[in-house]
């Protein structure tokens, strides 16, 4: 009897029988891995492939120890231990993933027995508990929506405990979408100034007579209407953090302003002759580049070094390796909850899809995309024709093929081969297409066709395998 079979076999008395393994395994919280009594690989969950970087058709019949490099003793001991008693074993330890980065695990090893009682094999629980370990990690409680395994991601939230215990001026940039809000309010959150406002301001949503009334307030008659003082956000966000999203579409005029703040720590209220102190933390974002802009005129020079203080870069989705799967399964959850359904998955097509498109618009899009399609889906698994039409005829636009530089001292830009000419079409083709100019502008050195691309080794070996290079 094969452990799939075994676990089959075992359920019927509880009348899970019908379920697939893999999508049980789904439905745990933590990351789970089934191995045989040989210690080969039967199956794992999506939690677990985010966290290795590899998927469960990589991993299937390979020796568990090639997946789940640890540190459980001499030929993972613990395993053939928990094997030999049949009884359950808990303890710490660590994994190195593909990205060759060690997570801290506490690893729940518990036998499997078919109905008869004969041990088919082991299913083990992983749980990170990075945050655990390190204290300061605990910007991430109850901020379940900062998801990410991506070594980009994990840069980012190795910053964001250091940001946190600091009064400096914090700049996020990146793409729209790539969330900016949520790294800034979760950094709040993890400061001294926790307990006092977090106030928020689009500063390209309004005109600039209006901006200026709504950041620093207006005295009583300042200007026709103004029937009563207001105090203003700076004011509200007195002992707090102020977030100005979209500096870069901040006026001239007001950018004067936002810099005297930063300097004096107070501002002349909208016809007010008196100065008011606050004490507030200014974290801005932009998905400009703030160089250009100063560049035209549009941004000043000092505004952008006072507020550049620290700098957190945020990825665009597409360079952010094995994040996408984990977000659309986290996405999916969440609306069948919100929406009282109990759609599975997806379908292999509408998968690869998923995994494929783009998302110029990052997080954002994504989630909006499983929003739809867990709307109009009304079975058990999304289908194709269940996501939105736009995605099959996305065309990508010849700026999406390179990354964007921000100068935040580590990326540069690098541009795509000179010969390379999109030709439209979806974007599996145009990937493919870049992927064979630059190996061939490289004689077949993958190593200089990833760094042409913008991509790490491992990013261009998985999309060699998946357009069939390989």
């Amino acid at each position: 009897m094969n452990l799939e079979n075994g676990l089959v076999e075992s359920m019927k008395l509880s009348s899970l029988h019908q379920i697939a393994v893999s999508e049980l395994l789904n439905g745990f919280p933590h990351a789970i891995i089934i191995l045989d009594t040989g210690l080969r690989v039967v199956e794992m969950n999506c939690y677990l492939e985010a966290l290795t970087g590899y998927t469960s058709a990589q991993a299937r019949g390979v020796y568990g120890s090639f997946i789940l490099r640890c540190n459980l003793g001499p030929k993972n001991q613990h395993f053939h231990k928990a094997l030999e008693t049949g009884e359950p074993i808990s303890i710490e330890g660590n994994i190195i993933n593909r990205n060759h980065r060690k997570i801290p695990i506490q690893f729940t090893i518990s036998p499997l027995r078919s109905e008869s009682g004969n041990l088919v094999g082991l299913l083990v629980a992983l749980e990170d508990i990075s945050v655990l370990q390190n204290k300061s990690q605990r910007i991430y409680d109850g901020t379940d929506v900062i998801l990410g395994h991506s070594p980009k991601m994990q840069e980012v939230f190795g910053l964001m405990p250091v940001l946190a215990h600091t009064d400096a001026s914090v700049l996020l940039t990146g793409e729209t979408g790539t969330g900016k809000d949520i790294i800034a309010e979760a950094i709040h959150k993890a400061s001294k100034r926790a307990r006092h406002p977090f106030i928020k301001v689009n500063c390209g949503a309004l005109p600039e007579s209006l901006l200026e009334s709504e950041l620093f307030g207006y005295v009583r008659g300042a200007f026709t209407g103004a029937v009563k003082d207001k105090p203003g956000m700076f004011r509200l966000a007195h002992d707090g953090t102020i977030f100005l999203t979209e500096i870069g579409d901040l006026p001239m005029p007001l950018q004067v302003k936002i810099l005297s703040v930063l300097d004096d720590k107070e501002f002349y209220p909208v016809g007010g002759t008196q100065k008011i102190k606050v004490d507030v933390r200014v974290i801005a974002a932009t998905h400009r580049d703030l160089r250009e802009q100063i560049q035209n005129g549009k941004f000043r020079e000092d505004l952008f070094y006072r507020l550049n203080v620290l700098r957190i870069h945020l990825p665009p989705l597409r360079e952010r390796e094995g994040d996408i799967r984990l977000l659309l399964d986290h996405f999916l959850r969440e609306f069948n909850s919100k929406l009282n359904k109990s759609i599975k998955g997806f379908t292999t097509n509408a998968h690869n899809k998923l995994l494929s498109y783009p998302y110029p618009g990052n997080v954002r899009e994504l989630r909006n995309i499983i929003e739809y399609a867990a709307n109009i889906c009304q079975g058990k698994r999304v289908r194709s024709e269940h996501l939105p039409q736009y995605i099959f005829t996305h065309q990508v636009s010849s700026s999406m093929l390179q990354p964007k530089a921000y100068d935040n001292g580590q990326q540069e830009e690098i541009s795509p081969p000179e010969s390379f000419k999109p030709r439209g079409g979806n974007w599996n083709d145009i990937e493919k297409e870049m992927i064979l100019q630059a190996l061939t502008k490289t004689r077949g050195n993958r190593s200089q066709a990833a760094e042409i691309l913008g991509w790490g080794r491992t990013t261009l070996w998985r999309k060699l395998k998946m357009h069939g290079f390989t």
